[in-house]
């Protein structure tokens, strides 16, 4: 037991320990409950700093009864100190009760005697509730940033702090219990997106306070919350946050007596911009004298000013951000959630195809080509129309001779696609988009078919197109959740996974793409810090019943096995020759894409074969190689483009390369990867793409193509290579 009374050494010893402990995540609890005790005994306070620490040490550890009924004693805030969000909530003071319920927000949804406390709390609190909702909103803003007391426990310095954690989810509880604002809902997608944010070695940022924002939306009301709702399912790619998203989805929908579907496209704001059969996707926002013009360009919006003389400016005039500076930020939060929304239903429509989803004419119209912002995408596709294709142009829907397609309000309607359309006519259509200056928001007209190949009658029942491929492991995860696939990071260690799997169940079918971890035993130089491995190697692409027993491999590689429970059989893999075209070719579409993205083979650093040289064969053969689908695609139009380009006269598409002629040398620009071989002997030549956007190049039939956009960059940057100032590329070609 310790005295009340202390010497100077064992006052200082006392200070180092708390120090060091305040500097840790956790720690072992054994006798910091009797050392607590005793120093409320002795009149004296725990550091803050220290009270954080053994806070998380209970969250994070086992039989902590004792220590847990010690920290109850302390006079301390609700919140640790060490993050922005925490410190700025602490130091406001006022919101202290509503905080202290807050952190007790531990089950994976409030319970109605959480509620009905916090009810309480916001009765009882005398400040005004749109007060609290700045302050919160304000706190979100912070969350995941830097902390502000470092920790010697680096493993654990770019996670949340799990005791604020609780406290983040009992505060998005608390926000469908004020009355409804638009920043809320947007406020709560921001902080859903944030912690799911991939950390390095760790995984997403904090997926149960990303789970809490979700049913806060779930529980607003309100269309923006709904709306809201809607954006995340179609952006989250994590699965058990995208497990509640849906099942708020599937219950809104019941309420409203409709399908999910129709909810989603109903839930899509206007965000105050025009609708109509003459023109969508302009707004006009007075503030003062003054007005804000926005106008959605291809897939973003554009924010241009009038001043009260009427002159048109790219910057709001100074009036108006003396006199108007609230509602100047919340327009400039407007365009930001216009773009993320465009963003999300430019995925959605193209997630259509396999959806089998038609409409009747008239909702079409409405929920579409007429939506204020939809209609920005919708009027720039082909849809079937009663069976006619047609593209929307000058307020009607013609067909490919120009002439308007009428129809019946029950006409049905659909997306059109390329799959068993002639050549004639697919070619009819990129030349109609071209005439028209219509840049489609993604590949329709120009996408890709995969028809079945000779080689794949003779397997039957698997398709290799796309083995032997090297892809980076967290990319190509990354990707396949943008594109509805399930997948699961290969770890080294003895567990067994599935491969990655779509499932089509309008179609009855499961797609999988076999995969197995590039494994060379050296677990250190092959695997991030927390173990999953940098790189796959790709096998067969197999089609079976979606119901059939799944097939799991070893995480570091080994055949596929199916996994059967008792009771069930064993499934053969269904012939490919007997899956529908649509569905085989966008199956393969998306495969494609991952190696074109994901592929060491895209890398240009990695000329000299990647770790101990190993990938160096297959560097050069994808590099430099045959073209695929997507390249050909690129080939193709490119072949068109290129006559309209300022360095026209420089540059020439000859088989699977872009040439282009330099003062210093002549160059080729692979099609597939945007390698780059230099005269006189097809020396490489290693350019880092430093932009995601592409060159000003004019007039392009589709947007999303990042391939493209770096190979027209390295083409402009090359025909005038003399001007080239980039030490990197100068010391290469005048080396």
């Amino acid at each position: 037991m310790h005295n009340a009374t202390t010497t100077d050494g064992e006052a200082a010893n006392r200070t180092a320990d708390f120090l060091h402990l305040g500097s840790t995540f956790h720690t072992y609890y054994e006798g910091w409950s009797a050392r607590v005790q005793a120093e409320l005994a002795a009149g004296r306070s725990i550091p803050p700093a220290a009270v954080a620490t053994l806070r998380r040490s209970v969250l994070v550890s086992y039989a902590v009864a004792d220590l847990s009924a010690a920290l109850g004693q302390l006079d301390c805030p609700a919140t640790n100190m060490g993050e922005p969000w925490a410190d700025e909530a602490t130091a406001d003071g006022r919101w202290e009760p509503l905080l202290a319920h807050a952190v007790t927000a531990t089950a994976a949804r409030p319970t109605a005697k959480w509620e009905k406390t916090a009810r309480a709390l916001l009765a009882e609190t005398a400040a005004d509730p749109d007060e609290l909702r700045r302050s919160v909103l304000r706190w979100f803003g912070l969350v995941g940033r830097p902390r502000t007391l470092e920790l010697t426990d680096s493993w654990y310095e770019k996670q949340l702090d799990p005791h604020n954690a609780n406290a983040l989810r009992g505060l998005a509880w608390f926000l469908p219990l004020l009355p409804a604002h638009p920043d809320t809902p947007r406020a709560l997608g921001v902080l859903v997106e944030t912690c799911l944010r991939k950390v390095p070695g760790h995984g997403p940022l904090n997926p149960k306070v990303a789970n809490a924002g979700v049913t806060a939306l779930a529980r607003a009301e309100g269309e923006a919350a709904l709306a809201e709702l809607a954006r995340l399912a179609s952006r989250v790619t994590f699965k058990g946050t995208l497990k509640i998203i849906e099942a708020a989805l599937e219950a809104r929908a019941r309420d409203l007596g409709m399908s999910r579907e129709e909810v989603e496209e109903l839930a899509v704001p206007a965000f105050g911009l025009s609708g109509s059969a003459a023109a969508v996707g302009h707004g006009t926002f007075a503030f003062g004298d003054s007005a804000a013009l926005v106008e959605i360009r291809g897939s973003k919006a554009v924010l241009t000013w009038r001043t009260s003389a009427g002159k048109s400016v790219k910057s709001p005039p100074a009036a108006v951000r003396r006199d108007h500076a609230d509602a100047l930020r919340e327009l400039k939060a407007t365009v930001k959630d216009i773009d993320k929304t465009l963003s999300a239903q430019v995925e959605r429509l193209d997630r259509q195809f396999l959806a089998r989803r038609t409409w009747s004419f008239g909702p079409w119209r409405e929920r579409f080509a007429d939506h204020p912002l939809v209609g920005t995408l919708a009027r720039r596709l082909i849809w079937t129309v009663a069976g006619i294709p047609a593209l929307f142009d000058g307020g009607d829907m013609r067909d490919l001779a120009g002439d308007p397609v009428r129809a019946r309000p029950d006409a049905e309607v659909g997306l059109w696609h390329p799959v068993g359309r002639d050549r004639e006519e697919i070619a009819a259509w990129r030349e109609r988009l071209e005439a028209c200056g219509v840049t489609q928001p993604f590949k329709q007209a120009h996408r890709e078919v995969y028809p079945l190949t000779d080689a794949e009658r003779t397997t039957a029942t698997y398709s290799n197109r796309f083995a032997g491929h090297v892809l980076r492991q967290h990319q190509f995860h990354a990707l396949a959740a943008v594109r509805g696939w399930r997948n699961k990071l290969r770890l080294s260690v003895d567990d067994s996974l599935p491969p990655a799997v779509r499932e089509l169940p309008q179609w009855g079918l499961r797609a999988e793409y076999w995969i197995e971890a590039d494994d060379t035993g050296d677990h250190y130089g092959d695997t991030t810090g927390s173990g999953s491995y940098l790189r796959l190697r790709t096998d067969q692409v197999r089609f079976y019943p979606i119901d059939a027993p799944p097939n799991h491999a070893h995480c570091t590689g080994g055949a596929y096995t199916m996994l059967r429970r008792s009771g069930q059989h064993h499934v053969d893999p269904l012939p490919l020759a007997g899956i529908p075209e649509l569905v085989l070719s966008e199956v393969m579409r998306d495969v494609d894409l991952f190696v074109g993205v994901a592929s060491v083979g895209n890398d240009p650093t990695w000329a000299d074969g990647g770790p101990q040289g190993r990938f160096r064969d297959y560097w050069t053969s994808y590099g430099f190689g045959e073209l695929g689908a997507s390249a050909e695609t690129r080939r193709a139009l490119l072949e068109r483009l290129v006559p309209r380009l300022a360095v026209a006269d420089r540059c020439t598409v000859e088989g699977r390369f872009l040439h282009v002629r330099g003062e210093l040398h002549t160059y080729k620009i692979h099609l597939g990867s945007g390698n780059i071989l230099m005269s006189p002997n097809d020396q490489y030549l290693c350019i880092v793409p430093k932009a995601e956007a592409a060159p000003d190049t004019g007039y392009l039939p589709y947007e999303g193509d990042r391939t493209l956009a770096v190979i027209l960059s390295k083409a402009l940057l090359l025909a005038d290579d003399t001007s080239i100032t980039d030490p990197t590329i100068t010391s290469q070609i005048r080396g």
